[in-house]
């Protein structure tokens, strides 16, 4: 497929490593967030319930915008949380206070998967790989306001 749309073969592999690389660390953080979303608790409960909901939700799209990406590039996207699990991002079980949900998310963002987003979409323009670069480009805005969003919810 990366033959049909104008792609180096190896860079193209390389991408789709790469991308299932980060799909792995979308489902880990799909699956923490949702977790955050069923067992927070306390005073502000209501509110991080929606905001959690809103988050796992915009990740699940993102999930399979990646792993369409991975198969437009010609490769098929992993499936197997033992592949998922190779992620450094961790799973992050029996948390229910509000702020450590935060956290979380929060670190997941800004620790795992922006810095890997960062190195995909440059080494996608390097290859002049454009729908893979603009698609990490739309990811890091949108999760760079968002971890703005929490680093103030958290008073940082």
């Amino acid at each position: 497929m990366a033959e049909n749309i104008g792609l180096e073969i190896s860079k193209s592999q390389e991408l789709a490593k790469m991308l299932n690389e980060l799909l792995g660390d979308y489902q880990i953080a799909y699956l923490n967030c949702r977790g955050y979303h069923w067992n927070v608790k306390g005073n502000q409960f209501f509110e991080l319930h929606a905001k959690f909901e809103e988050i796992y939700t915009t990740i699940q799209t993102q999930i399979d915008e990646i792993a369409e990406r991975v198969l437009t590039l010609g490769y098929a996207p992993v499936h197997s949380y033992s592949q998922y699990l190779k992620s450094p991002l961790k799973e992050d079980l029996h948390v229910t206070d509000g702020r450590q949900c935060v956290e979380g998310i929060l670190n997941g963002f800004t620790m795992v998967i922006i810095p890997r987003q960062r190195e995909i979409m440059k080494f996608a323009s390097d290859a002049a790989d454009e729908g893979t670069a603009s698609l990490m480009s739309d990811y890091i805005r949108d999760q760079e306001k968002l971890a703005w969003m929490l680093s103030a919810y958290l008073g940082k």
